[in-house]
């Protein structure tokens, strides 16, 4: 069991929920104001199937990366996996992925019934497609003959689904509306997420090119992928200020909703932390820390817009 547990990297699951409680909690807010519901099942059961999707993600690329010989060229022997390692046989991890498979997809029609049945039929139906989506992603970044993950564009699929799908989707099954301005917060869950990714790549990048995963890291190299990272580090917090200045908070001089712009001081820290690393394998320290901060922004924003408002 306690070879499961490591291959399902719990250090992972507080970005995966941080997209979902971000546009849950301002679908909350936004609810409260006009007077709508804000459905605490549909809440508990977006947050299972996130999980859900995040282990099955860790278990596929396990299994993905076990099988083609990647994880037995890392350097860094704290990430050795599983599959590599040969604690879990290849089979039964394909099996695995198979049930966490099965799992998330009954899960996920579980959370639809409780959102869409029976007013919203059309809105049901588009949503399995968009489950279904999120489950082969999960699956396809190290698994098959093509693996988008090897291919660069594992940093496209984060955003899409860590950012714009977990926070515009999850406000959606709240409201039954899409806003524009809810692309800014998802855009910035996804920034961090592919900020995530980033420092993964750029840690690997060495035992991904005797591999042959071409990671975007690589693709670009390590000096530029440090400036993307800085970027991706950067704008998140603009961004969620910029929607907080479009929905009124700087007018109506409601100030404690701007509790989240605390964290500028910890990310301008983090991001010289990053930036004075000299070898790869030493930033696999900060993967964690990245991690954390994305849920404490998704917290502090729900802090911000459900207690004090």
């Amino acid at each position: 069991m306690t070879d499961w547990i490591k291959a399902a990297r719990l250090r992972t699951l507080p970005l995966s929920l941080s997209g979902i409680i971000m546009g849950a909690f301002i679908a909350k807010w936004r609810l409260y104001r006009e007077g709508g519901i804000w459905d605490w099942k549909i809440f508990a059961l977006a947050l299972l199937v996130t999980l859900l999707y995040q282990i099955l993600s860790n278990y596929a690329n396990d299994y993905g990366d076990g099988v083609k010989g990647t994880d037995a060229k890392r350097i860094n022997e704290a990430e050795a996996r599983a599959v590599a390692s040969g604690k879990i046989t290849a089979k039964q991890m394909k099996n695995a992925v198979i049930l966490f498979s099965a799992l998330s997809f009954v899960a996920t029609l579980a959370l639809l019934y409780v959102a869409f049945i029976p007013n919203y039929m059309n809105e049901f139906y588009i949503f399995i497609g968009l489950g279904v989506a999120c489950i082969l992603a999960a699956i396809g970044y190290t698994v098959g003959k093509k693996p988008y993950g090897y291919m660069g564009l594992g940093d496209v699929f984060v955003f899409i689904f860590f950012g714009l799908v977990s926070v515009c989707g999850s406000y959606f099954l709240f409201t039954k509306t899409f806003s524009w301005d809810m692309l800014l917060p998802g855009t910035a869950i996804g920034m961090m997420s592919m900020a995530v990714l980033n420092l993964n790549n750029m840690r690997d990048i060495e035992s991904d090119r005797l591999s042959g995963k071409n990671s975007f890291a690589l693709r670009i190299g390590f000096k530029n992928a440090m400036i993307y990272e800085m970027i991706l580090l950067q704008l998140p917090l603009i961004l969620i200020l910029i929607f907080l200045g479009i929905n009124g908070f700087i007018q109506a001089q409601n100030y404690y909703v701007f509790i989240v712009m605390i964290l500028m001081f910890p990310l301008a820290k983090l991001r010289r932390n990053i930036m004075s690393v000299k070898e790869p394998k030493e930033l696999d320290q900060f993967l964690k820390q990245v991690g954390i901060m994305t849920f404490v922004m998704a917290i502090l924003m729900a802090v911000g817009l459900n207690l004090f408002n």
